[in-house]
């Protein structure tokens, strides 16, 4: 597989402050990469540089996916953010703000059967208010699968969700690599991704 991500030295300081010490960190298209640490160790701060959010203060970030990153990784954060409308604009408002609006209707239903909704329709028009925090979760996680990206990475994805939730999160995931895509997912729990066949664990430490 060819290689995505090269990251050398990496560092990022916020007022003076260390909060992201990383030697060396290769990841492959198509690599299950779980980021764990201890809270403060970095997860986050690595995910946001890495989706182009942040600069790191010094050391080497290489995409080499292709010549438009910020088209071709997309990040899901930990309490991630809908819109007070309808579930069929949120899950279509990345590709809309793209200027593609082409066969929305379908690319809507595929991305939220993904998600393990498997009445997508009746879902399109419920407001974020009426939705239970996996719902929530998960129809965020269909915004992000809806845009196709090469890279999707995932922050505490089920950190507040329920059994049920989490497994329909982790059936996501699975559908996204068996597609080829690589995922990166920062999370407290070592096990998340223990009936993977291949996932590695990357320890951050805190600095």
């Amino acid at each position: 597989m060819s290689q995505i991500f090269e990251i050398r030295e990496l560092r990022k300081e916020y007022g003076g402050l260390l909060a992201l010490d990383l030697p060396e960190l290769d990841v492959a298209s198509g690599d299950l990469v779980s980021l764990v640490g201890r809270n403060g160790s970095g997860k986050s701060t690595l995910l946001r540089m890495l989706a182009f959010l942040e600069k790191p203060s010094s050391g080497l970030l290489n995409y080499l996916g292709g010549p438009e990153p910020r088209r071709e990784v997309t990040l899901l954060l930990q309490n991630p953010y809908l819109l007070k409308c309808s579930v069929f604009d949120n899950v279509t408002l990345g590709l809309c703000l793209r200027g593609d609006r082409e066969n929305l209707p379908a690319r809507y239903a595929e991305a939220m059967r993904a998600a393990g909704f498997a009445d997508p329709q009746a879902m399109a028009s419920r407001y974020s208010s009426q939705l239970s925090g996996g719902e929530r979760q998960r129809i965020s996680l269909a915004s992000r699968i809806i845009l196709k990206p090469r890279v999707l990475l995932l922050d505490e994805p089920t950190a507040h969700v329920d059994a049920a939730s989490e497994r329909m999160i982790l059936d996501t995931v699975r559908a996204c690599l068996g597609q080829g895509t690589t995922v990166i997912c920062a999370t407290h729990d070592r096990q998340l991704f223990s009936d993977f066949p291949t996932v590695r664990e990357v320890e951050l430490r805190r600095v």
